[in-house]
C-alpha cells in the first residue's frame, strides 16, 4: 500500500521512466501494459499464474481505467476460462474466487484524448467483497459455469449475469481453443474469461471514496 500509495497522482509516463519499463505510445494491442507496469512496480510475483498476483499476500492486483469523474470506463477482467476443465472446478476453488477475496485497486485516470503516458495512477485502495457481493458472484459464476458444464457455451452473451459475465478473450478471430458442444463433442471456439461489470466497480469505488 505503502509503494501504491506513493505513486498515487503521478503519470504513467514518470512511473515507466522510475521503473525502466518501456511503455508504447498507442494503447492498441498493449492492453495489458498498465497492469504489468504496476506488477514490476509493485513487486507481484504469480505472473502468468492462476493465483492472486501478491501469492503470500493472497492479494490481486486490479487496475481500472476512469474517467476525471471516477467512472469506470470498461468492464474489468478477472480470468481466462479454462473451457475443458472448469467443470473440475467449484466456486470455493475457482480461480475467480481466489483472485477476488481481495483485491488492490488502483484506478488510473483517463481523461478524454489523454495518451497512455499521460494517465494518472488515482489513490489505491484494499477490497473486499461483502457477503452480499459475494453471493452475486457466486450466483453468477454457477449459472455461467453450469451453460459452459452443458455445452451451451455459445448462447452466453455478454447480458448474462448481474455483476460477472463472461466475453471472448482473444487477440483476434484466428486466436481459437477448444471447447465442448451440447453434443459432447469438442470443438474450436474463441477463448473466453470473466469479468467484472463497469457497474459492480463502480460500486466498489462509489463505496470505498464515498
Amino acid at each position: 500500500m505503502a509503494r501504491a500509495q506513493q505513486w498515487a497522482g503521478s503519470t504513467l509516463d514518470s512511473l515507466a521512466q522510475a521503473m525502466s519499463v518501456y511503455l508504447p505510445e498507442g494503447f492498441a494491442g498493449h492492453k495489458g501494459r498498465v497492469g504489468e507496469l504496476l506488477e514490476v512496480a509493485l513487486g507481484a510475483d504469480a505472473g502468468s499464474a492462476p493465483q492472486p498476483d501478491f501469492q503470500a499476500l493472497g492479494i490481486e492486483l486490479k487496475t481500472l481505467p476512469v474517467n476525471t469523474r471516477g467512472a469506470p470506463l470498461e468492464s474489468t477482467f478477472v480470468t481466462s476460462i479454462p473451457l475443458l476443465n472448469i467443470h473440475q472446478e467449484t466456486w470455493a476453488t475457482s480461480t475467480v474466487w481466489r483472485k477476488l477475496q481481495r483485491v488492490l485497486w488502483i484506478p488510473i485516470i483517463t481523461p478524454d484524448g489523454a495518451s497512455l503516458h499521460e494517465r494518472i495512477i488515482g489513490s489505491p485502495m484494499l477490497w473486499s467483497p461483502t457477503a452480499e457481493q459475494a453471493a452475486l458472484l457466486q450466483q453468477d459464476w454457477q449459472e455461467l459455469v453450469d451453460k459452459i458444464c452443458l455445452g451451451e457455451l455459445e448462447s452466453i452473451h455478454a447480458r448474462m449475469g448481474q455483476v460477472l459475465q463472461v466475453r471472448p478473450k482473444a487477440a483476434n478471430s484466428k486466436a481459437l481453443c477448444w471447447a465442448i458442444n451440447h453434443d459432447g463433442e469438442r470443438i474450436q471456439t474463441l477463448p473466453r474469461g470473466f469479468y467484472l461489470r463497469a457497474g459492480f466497480t463502480q460500486e466498489i469505488l462509489n463505496a470505498h471514496f464515498a
